[in-house]
């Protein structure tokens, strides 16, 4: 069982799940895709479009990895990650979407949100963080504000990142077992493991009034992160026309050193080089507990 897809968005979905990807094969297609989003990147800044996509899924679905993907040879100035945290005493005062409008991108950007105004129909929705009354107030208002962002000219992509309860107890266990990956496991990740049902029934109902033909959800097979990161960036590229810009071939000038003379080198302060004799050991620098 996938995600407690039964019966969702079957429209979009062959319900075949995706071949493993070998990691050859996998570098050697994500570094053609990239390339190909370095064009899109480009396109969009030159022709001063806008474009929102919104990633939503489980936790541990994968969604931060297609992320990090797409930004990795990208511009930050250009692309940006919209990532926010619990809203504020302030904002929960707020109308519901003010928070995200914030964030929407102007001329020439592109925004990913790694979570966003789905929230309310996720997580506070099965952890009691909003009201009945905030909740289907959302399912009313959600297509219609999309439709806004679309008449306003921004071009609005929908992924959800659907992963097994098998694959996602996996990368729980991982999480939880690996020191540097400990920090993306939190207390509420847990509690989302002991509402699984609770969370699929919410999702069925968020893709009953939100998955509309202006503004589809996309749903990712996410068992395989090779996988689910490839085809994603690829469907992501298929949805936004776009051109390659041929770039300017620029000559390097020479660099005058006319008159320049370096300061001592003892008059520096330089980091250690602790690499500079392989065979000897690195001693790392402890870490102080703190209070």
């Amino acid at each position: 069982m996938s995600d407690g897809d039964s019966g969702a968005n079957t429209k979009n979905s062959t319900n075949n799940k995706p071949k493993k990807v070998n990691k050859k094969v996998y570098e050697a297609k994500l570094k053609a895709l990239q390339v190909e989003l370095v064009k899109l990147q480009q396109w969009v800044k030159q022709q001063g479009l806008k474009v929102v996509v919104v990633f939503e899924g489980r936790d541990a679905a994968g969604k931060g990895g297609v992320i990090k993907r797409i930004t990795e040879k990208l511009n930050h100035r250009v692309v940006r990650v919209v990532a926010l945290d619990k809203p504020t005493e302030k904002e929960q005062t707020q109308w519901y979407f003010q928070r995200y409008v914030a964030h929407l991108p102007s001329a020439g950007e592109i925004v990913l949100f790694d979570r966003s105004w789905y929230n309310r129909a996720g997580v506070e929705r099965v952890m009691g963080f909003c009201t009945d009354e905030e909740y289907e107030e959302f399912l009313r208002s959600c297509p219609e504000f999309e439709r806004m962002l679309q008449r306003s000219g921004i071009i609005l992509l929908k992924y959800w990142f659907s992963v097994s309860d098998e694959e996602q107890e996996k990368r729980f266990l991982e999480r939880i077992h690996t020191p540097e990956k400990s920090w993306k496991f939190s207390p509420m990740d847990l509690e989302s493991r002991s509402r699984w049902m609770q969370y699929s029934r919410a999702k069925d109902q968020m893709m009953a009034y939100t998955d509309t033909k202006s503004c589809p959800w996309y749903v990712v097979e996410a068992d395989d992160k090779r996988s689910a990161r490839l085809n994603c960036i690829n469907h992501l590229l298929s949805q936004v026309t776009y051109n390659d810009i041929p770039y300017e071939i620029l000559d390097l000038p020479p660099i005058d050193k006319t008159g320049y003379v370096r300061a001592p080198m003892d008059t520096q302060t330089f980091v250690p080089d602790i690499f500079d004799e392989p065979e000897q050991d690195v001693t790392l620098p402890s870490v102080t507990a703190q209070d």
